[in-house]
């Protein structure tokens, strides 16, 4: 095999692995966890807890001020920065029309358009995805939807791939659950790897456009390097920690839910650094955060709209978090948007580490 296909088997192996140790310690069947396609049913939670909640505040402040800290650094004149201005192309104009209209038909309940209601995720994100694409060209002259056509067009099949891990780790959590969706085993299968399929191209076309706006690519960068002065045995102490905490998520789901955006994250990334590949980490440890932060908010932009467009849909998610399940902004738990963050950085590891390209940038 090649180095990357070992990568790819063991990170696979890592993931979807423990959760299984997990259930079987604690002596529940792990049958009921092998199942396709993988329907996560409502549960009951822990109630909501302050001193949780105040807990879970705490990282979610520095991140912030993270974020905040490199919006207030002086802007610095990038060497690669993109400075062509284009109009929108037409194609752009008629996928914001196609969003316009479907976002419309989505949050209404028109008896003409009944059958097909819970349908409008597709169409929405699709356009969305074309417009993100269109804005890319307008702040630079290309896109990756023009430009990188055949990678691009992949990112599809291996968005559904991508998501349906998160759907079987949510079985172990079970922090959302789905209405409006009766089709049955077959029609859930297809209508929900088609909608799974715009994940990672919405993430990573709103990622290139963020990079191509100078008031995002003139910041974030040039801050001091710490990369070298980290131990190389703390990459499989990390690798440890991470199997252990999807491990944990099937003997303690209340407490350790939240290790389900962050471990897949921190393996991937690892068995990368192990590898000697470049990484959204070791490049931010370098001094340039723009890859990481753009990642990241690329994936917050998204949510928001995830969320938005999802509150008052006909086929929709709800959520059921222990412990910090309060505050909503649509669906979402106020807390709970800090799961983008994380979530960002993983979509991009994984659509870098199947890019032909070396670069990240």
């Amino acid at each position: 095999m090649t180095r990357k296909t070992d990568i790819l088997v063991i990170f696979t192996l890592m993931v979807v692995g423990p959760p299984l140790i997990g259930i079987y310690l604690s002596g529940r069947s792990v049958e009921l966890f092998a199942s396709f396609p993988p329907l996560t049913v409502t549960a009951e939670h822990s109630s909501f807890s302050w001193p949780v909640f105040l807990l879970y505040l705490v990282p979610t402040v520095g991140i912030l001020g993270l974020i905040i800290i490199g919006f207030r650094q002086q802007p610095q004149k990038s060497p690669d920065s993109v400075e062509i201005q284009r109009g929108i192309p037409w194609w752009g104009w008629v996928a914001l029309t196609i969003l316009i209209a479907s976002w419309f038909i989505a949050w209404t309940r028109f008896s003409w358009f009944a059958p097909y209601q819970r349908l409008t995720f597709i169409p929405l994100w699709f356009s969305y995805i074309v417009c993100a694409n269109a804005l890319c060209v307008r702040q630079s002259g290309s896109c990756p939807l023009l430009h990188e056509s055949l990678f691009f067009a992949g990112l599809f099949p291996l968005s559904a791939v991508f998501w349906w891990f998160f759907e079987y780790l949510n079985q172990f959590v079970l922090n959302w659950f789905y209405t409006g969706v009766d089709y049955g085993p077959l029609g859930y299968s297809i209508h929900a790897t088609i909608s799974f399929s715009t994940v990672l191209p919405a993430v990573y076309t709103t990622r290139e456009l963020l990079f191509r706006m100078a008031w995002f690519r003139n910041r974030f960068h040039g801050f001091p390097s710490f990369g070298k002065s980290i131990p190389g045995f703390v990459n499989w102490l990390v690798l440890l920690i991470s199997a252990a905490g999807l491990t944990g998520i099937g003997l303690w789901p209340e407490e350790l839910f939240f290790l389900l955006w962050v471990s897949p994250l921190l393996i991937l990334t690892t068995l990368r650094h192990i590898a000697r590949q470049p990484t959204l980490l070791s490049v931010m440890a370098a001094g340039d955060w723009r890859p990481a932060m753009s990642a990241a908010l690329a994936a917050l932009v998204c949510g928001v709209f995830w969320e938005m467009w999802n509150f008052y849909s006909l086929a929709k998610w709800i959520y059921s978090i222990p412990y910090v399940h309060r505050f909503k902004i649509f669906e979402m738990p106020i807390l709970g948007y800090m799961g983008y963050l994380p979530f960002g950085l993983l979509c991009i590891e994984i659509v870098d580490f199947f890019k032909p390209e070396k670069k990240i940038h």
